[in-house]
């Protein structure tokens, strides 16, 4: 039985709707979005407005920006749709402390879900007031840098605080004098998100030591992220290991990098199946940081080390917070 939503909604929801929309569009579909980019720039070129793509070509030429910090946009991270955004779940950040902003921070964000909701709304919006929460720290978020070579999207992207996930790009964040920067990697990437349904608490994370190795060569403190609800608001076809649709999935992230997820939640004017996301609360919750030694040349042992304690001090900050954000006592984090 289909459960129709009401014919008449308050305003309020529906602008709640529309900014999910908006985001819809702009993340889940990127590869849609980017073609329509190419096609409006080269579109262009033939009509009376041709000076935009002339103009747009020489505004270009700063490709390298991505991998130099991004050119954030304080005008559009304080857009009011992020509120509206945020009000649909609803989204709520918690910190339980400080951050020094004359130091440099790497976080590791988890888990994926599906979306990044949490990661996106609290991390690059103003929805939720980051730079009062934190004074003196900028944010970033990194995403595959293929997205970043798009016309017009580009720069829609670094607005918010988007920069390439890539060795290059970290480097120029992290070793920045006077500190005040937060550099935060979903990680895991694809293969947490094949993992992302209801209920689930499984992360990518004991052979992701790259971050780890990051933060010891430039002295950044490793701040721990877990967003209570990320994985509830989608539920995903179930690909248990020996299923054809979980060799499939496997097979193309191996070859590809990317892979095929087969989600759904609720729709526009239904509620029984689509792809707007359950209005379920996101909670991310901000761990206290660990402090790093500089250490140039890091072993793989001072590696290992840290990335021990880094695990360790994400279960105790998913422990410690659980049970206020309907987690079962009984229920803790699995790693693989």
């Amino acid at each position: 039985m289909v459960e129709f939503a009401p014919l008449f909604v308050p305003l309020e929801c529906r602008l709640q709707t529309f900014a999910v929309l908006q985001l819809i569009f702009s993340y889940l579909a990127l590869h849609k979005e980017n073609v329509i980019c190419y096609v409006v720039f080269i579109g262009l070129l033939f009509t009376r407005f041709w000076m935009i793509s002339i103009l747009y070509a020489i505004w270009y030429l700063d490709r390298d920006t991505p991998w130099q910090g991004g050119r954030q946009s304080a005008f559009i991270r304080h857009w009011t749709m992020w509120k509206y955004l945020k009000d649909y779940f609803p989204v709520s950040l918690v910190k339980t402390a400080e951050l020094d902003p004359s130091w440099n921070y790497l976080a590791g964000f988890h888990p994926h879900g599906i979306g990044v909701i949490g990661a996106f709304t609290n991390l690059c919006m103003e929805s939720m007031g980051f730079s009062s929460v934190f004074p003196g720290i900028c944010s970033h978020l990194m995403m595959l840098n293929l997205w970043l070579w798009f016309p017009f999207f580009r720069d829609y992207a670094m607005s918010v605080g988007l920069v390439s996930a890539d060795k290059e790009s970290a480097t120029h964040i992290l070793s920045r004098k006077g500190g005040s920067n937060l550099l935060s990697i979903v990680v895991g990437g694809v293969q947490v998100a094949l993992n992302a349904r209801p209920g689930a608490y499984k992360l990518v994370l004991r052979n992701r030591k790259g971050f780890i190795r990051l933060a010891l060569i430039h002295r950044a403190s490793l701040v721990p992220i877990f967003s209570f609800g990320e994985n509830d608001i989608y539920d995903q076809v179930e690909s248990s290991p020996g299923s054809w649709l979980h060799w499939f999935q496997d097979r193309l992230l191996k070859t590809t990098r990317f892979s095929i997820l087969l989600f759904y939640g609720c729709g526009v004017f239904q509620y029984s199946f689509g792809f707007m996301p359950y209005c379920w609360p996101i909670t991310t919750v901000v761990g206290k940081p660990i402090e790093v030694p500089k250490t140039p040349h890091p072993s793989q042992e001072e590696v290992d080390r840290l990335h021990q304690c880094y695990i360790r001090e994400l279960s105790n900050l998913f422990e410690a917070h659980k049970l206020k954000y309907n987690v079962p006592k009984d229920q803790h984090l699995e790693f693989c």
